[in-house]
């Protein structure tokens, strides 16, 4: 029972909860992410890379040493293939997803409150220009009366 009861302690603290919600809200936004990044930027950079013809998914290398004018086609014949191409392509997908949440985060740090000054506790002589308190009506270091 005592087991039972500290597993129930631990899993209702604040720290599990607030991860378990960061968990389902990171899923969430990772599904955003990837759908703008599938969806919208990617056809865009086809569109750009001359419509379609810079495909990175066909750049591979057949380990038999035959030639195959397709990775589907190699694969097909039962090669095995050093798929050059396809780690390209994930690797550019990364790139262009890290750059996305960036400006995304970017874009939600302008929204958040900025933290006020903490208030001043000190304040300068203004004969000898050392730190003193602020509510100090002489100077410790050269003993002169501040106003």
């Amino acid at each position: 029972m005592k087991f039972f009861k500290e597993f129930r302690e631990f899993a209702v603290k604040g720290n599990v909860i607030d991860l378990a919600v960061g968990v389902i809200i990171g899923g969430a936004f990772g599904k955003i992410v990837t759908s703008l990044v599938n969806d919208i930027i990617m056809p865009l950079l086809t569109f750009i890379t001359k419509r379609g013809e810079l495909s990175f998914e066909n750049l591979f290398i057949a380990l038999d040493g035959k030639r195959y004018e397709t990775l589907t086609a190699a694969q097909e014949a039962g090669a095995s293939t050093f798929n050059y191409g396809l780690f390209l392509t994930n690797v550019l997908d990364f790139l262009i997803i890290a750059f996305v949440i960036f400006l995304f985060i970017k874009q939600i740090n302008r929204f958040k409150k900025k933290p006020e000054p903490a208030p001043a506790t000190t304040k300068e002589c203004m004969y000898c220009r050392t730190v003193i308190h602020k509510e100090a009506v002489r100077c410790p270091n050269c003993t002169s009366e501040l106003r």
